[in-house]
């Protein structure tokens, strides 16, 4: 592929969008281009110019694009059987809960929960929390108790649903719906005295909190700019926790799946110190490109909590999404794509810093989810020339460029795109 200076947009581009914007409310702003369809780690828009996606549908597209064992999987569901709501049950569906409680190392007992997104699976890990709380003895109205609090991290993202949303930091996108759910409050991420003053509010009488039900934290923080929280830190969570008989919600959104190097980002122990969480969530890369999320509950006696009818979806667990699933985790498997992952992401962090190009500070990340922090705010700049120069990357964050290329991008792919980000001008403006 080309790595010349394409036009910013051709004429089948400019006309679907035109279109697009007569029909869409605006909450996504106008998209960049109109793909029509990919290959491997490949993706080709209307007017046929051809993308090397370092961004996989942000996180999403674990085998790429068009894997033939993933396309055969969803084929041979759909002509089975799609839907069929949750009066039923379909052995894809078994078959995937139980891999996916094998791969996250549950103890017995564990039980999944199954949704259509990565909000859904934050949403019930949110009600689950809840109900835990109400079993705490300083949440007890008979003792003069009070609800108990879920605490959230600064800069963490969980979604963008109400529940989801309300353990969600960026105030932008949070304050044009308050109030949203009480007693949910936020702690600054990375600080350990403001987690053990947050639990120490607890207590009954005039000026005491109710008890703390969860902590609800993402190891690598995505949305913030690919940020790590710190394993040392995720320990002292895991033990403030335990102390205070509170669970440890950890969000695999992004980094679940393979992505980190490992099946899930708590069982690197340079991510997360080793601990075990009580839930997980997990959404994004798990059925490939389908629409597949949900929740983990580690061990019996929390998953009991969750009784007939105190939640469900629709959709959730649909034949067609479970396929897609076990396809998808039987090519991670297949090809050793986890290992893929730890050693492409190293390749592209090292291979970044080797560009000597002076735009680029540092990076940070593991495995396939990486970013670089730029020396000045030009993000989108810098995001927009690659585009145009053949390479799909992601303004995260003002001074920094988010990387999450497809599980089975190849060392050839990642050399392709270092050259396009060696090429990137110094000068470009600031957002």
């Amino acid at each position: 592929m080309s790595t010349e200076h394409k036009e910013t947009l051709g004429a089948e581009d400019s006309k679907w969008l035109g279109e697009y914007s007569q029909v869409h409310m605006n909450v996504f702003g106008i998209p960049l281009r109109v793909m029509d369809h990919g290959q491997g780690a490949h993706v080709w828009d209307v007017d046929g110019n051809e993308y090397l996606d370092f961004l996989a549908g942000i996180a999403v597209n674990s085998l790429g694009y068009a894997h033939p064992k993933w396309v055969k999987a969803v084929a041979d569901q759909a002509a089975k059987v799609a839907h069929i709501s949750n009066y039923f049950a379909s052995e894809p569906q078994i078959e995937l809960a139980a891999k996916l409680v094998k791969l996250a190392g549950a103890p017995e007992g564990s039980k999944v929960y199954f949704g259509n997104s990565g909000a859904e699976g934050n949403e019930a890990a949110l009600k689950l929390a809840k109900l835990y709380g109400r079993t705490l003895p300083g949440a007890l109205p008979a003792v003069g108790g009070k609800p108990a609090r879920i605490i959230a991290m600064t800069h963490g993202f969980h979604g963008r649903t109400m529940g989801a949303l309300s353990a969600t930091w960026k105030p932008g996108i949070r304050k044009p719906y308050d109030p949203l759910v009480p007693n949910i409050e936020f702690v600054r991420a990375g600080d350990k005295f403001a987690l053990h003053d947050a639990f120490a509010q607890t207590g009954l009488g005039h000026y005491g909190k109710g008890p703390v039900a969860a902590v609800i934290l993402e190891l690598i923080q995505g949305e913030a700019g690919v940020k790590p929280v710190g394993a040392d830190y995720v320990k002292f969570v895991r033990e403030m926790c335990d102390i205070n008989h509170a669970l440890l919600i950890i969000d695999e959104v992004q980094t679940g799946m393979g992505r980190t190097g490992s099946w899930f980002a708590f069982q690197n122990e340079e991510l997360s110190g080793g601990v075990t969480p009580d839930m997980i969530t997990f959404a994004k890369g798990v059925a490939g490109g389908f629409p597949m999320g949900g929740m983990i509950a580690f061990g019996a006696k929390l998953a009991s909590l969750f009784t007939p009818g105190s939640h469900g979806s629709t959709f959730a667990g649909n034949p067609l999404g479970a396929a897609a699933g076990l396809a998808t985790i039987g090519v991670i498997e297949e090809e050793n794509l986890v290992a893929n992952a730890e050693e492409r992401g190293k390749q592209l962090r090292e291979g970044i810093m080797a560009t000597g190009n002076p735009l680029y500070v540092s990076v940070r990340g593991r495995g396939l989810l990486d970013a670089v922090e730029l020396k000045h705010p030009c993000a989108h700049a810098v995001m927009n020339y690659c585009l145009e120069h053949g390479l799909i990357v992601n303004a995260v964050a003002p001074d920094a460029l988010r990387f999450a290329p497809p599980l089975i991008v190849t060392a050839e792919d990642v050399d392709q795109a270092l050259a396009v980000l060696k090429s990137v001008p110094t000068d470009l403006p600031n957002d």
